[in-house]
């Protein structure tokens, strides 16, 4: 069980790093190529809001068996912990690109419009405007992320990913052990409270309003 715990929390920490990132670079790219007269720029947001679009619409259970042979070429297997990486992070960054989209279009235009006046580059916009006014969404936005990722754990250990999903359904669903499965559903709730507390915990030190 000490094992499973840490592989569960070990797939939910890579996880929410990489989707952190990936999430933050592709709804700042749906935020900076909306309402754009370029033909170009439409295409390209266009191109990623279809990709967000359909990530976000696929169900999880279902994206890991559609990615089984990519991962297999990125990861070089299909068991195990590491090999839940890829579907956890291509399931939740699309997920997290919209919650950073929608914490941008909530900025303020004026401020956005007085950065510009004063003659602020677009990476000072970025980070001393955007990245500054949105931080309490944003941090809100990957603690709800990172939540979903607990629980996408728990459905990929089925399939033989490890973790706490994995313990609980072979070793307690499967050896009709119930005990197993009641110890692993209390352990991913202590765990999703933790996540919960940091995030509710950083959301209150970063918003100063």
């Amino acid at each position: 069980m000490g094992i499973a715990t840490w592989e569960t929390v070990w797939m939910t920490v890579v996880s929410i790093i990489v989707v952190a990132i990936l999430g933050f670079l592709l709804g700042l790219l749906l935020f900076e190529t909306t309402n754009s007269d370029a033909f170009l720029i439409k295409a390209l947001n266009w191109i990623v809001s279809a990709f967000v679009n359909i990530f976000r619409s696929i169900p999880f259970i279902i994206l890991i068996v559609l990615l089984l042979p990519a991962t297999q070429i990125i990861m070089g297997t299909i068991i195990g912990a590491k090999a839940a990486l890829p579907s956890l992070i291509i399931s939740a960054a699309p997920f997290y690109a919209r919650l950073v989209e929608i914490a941008f279009h909530e900025i303020d235009h004026g401020v956005l419009e007085a950065s510009e006046a004063m003659g602020a580059t677009k990476a000072q916009i970025i980070f001393k405007v955007l990245l500054p006014e949105s931080l309490p969404a944003l941090v809100s936005g990957i603690t709800v992320t990172a939540i979903s990722l607990i629980g996408y754990t728990a459905m990929a250990g089925a399939i033989g990913a490890g973790g706490l999903g994995n313990t609980a359904y072979l070793d307690g669903f499967q050896a009709n052990n119930n005990a197993v499965t009641l110890t692993a559903t209390v352990i991913i709730v202590i765990i999703v409270f933790a996540f919960q507390l940091i995030g509710d915990f950083a959301v209150k030190r970063i918003d100063k309003r």
